[in-house]
């Protein structure tokens, strides 16, 4: 049998449609709480549900999907990626920053002594920038730290959380740049 869920308040939806919007990263169930104004996550994961049914089913090149945890985010349909690109005002990363991050993405776990030797001393900047939007993570490795994509940066960019398919996705991509 269903469960009937009461009718969630337009003020509620609206507040948690703003959140995820403005946040550009998948929210967990706790924050949705938060903003929804409830204690219980499991109400926050219904009315996060509902929000990505009215979304959905309203807006053409929008949209809310929920990842495992549960989280929810709200992002671009991939079909209108490079329209939105054109009109894209300041991307998340710079270039340097998005090339020391596919060099951690393609030799991870990878030292930050051996990212310095192949990027630069530039390279600490672009692990502060990195770390700051959640694209990566560092552990102890020896004396030093060695980094490593995270799940976020391949939700974000569409791409395998398995290291080995994560590599072959990455060295297809390259050869379809050629």
């Amino acid at each position: 049998m269903t469960e009937v869920q009461p009718q969630v308040p337009k003020e509620v939806l609206a507040r948690v449609e703003a959140a995820l919007y403005a946040a550009g990263r998948p929210l967990d169930s706790a924050e949705v709480a938060k903003v929804a104004g409830t204690a219980s996550e499991r109400r926050a994961v219904a009315v996060a549900r509902e929000v990505a049914r009215q979304v959905n089913s309203a807006l053409n090149a929008l949209e809310v999907v929920e990842y495992p945890g549960p989280r929810f985010a709200m992002q671009l349909k991939a079909q209108y990626t490079q329209v939105a690109r054109k009109y894209a005002t300041k991307p998340l990363l710079s270039k340097a920053a998005m090339r020391t991050l596919s060099f951690i993405a393609f030799f991870q776990p990878i030292p930050a002594s051996e990212l310095v030797l192949r990027r630069s001393s530039a390279v600490y900047q672009h692990l502060r920038e990195l770390e700051e939007v959640g694209f990566i993570a560092s552990e102890k490795q020896g004396r030093g730290k060695a980094y490593k994509t995270t799940g976020r940066f391949s939700e974000y960019f569409g791409l395998s959380t398995d290291v080995g398919s994560l590599k072959k996705q990455l060295e297809s991509r390259t050869l379809s740049l050629r």
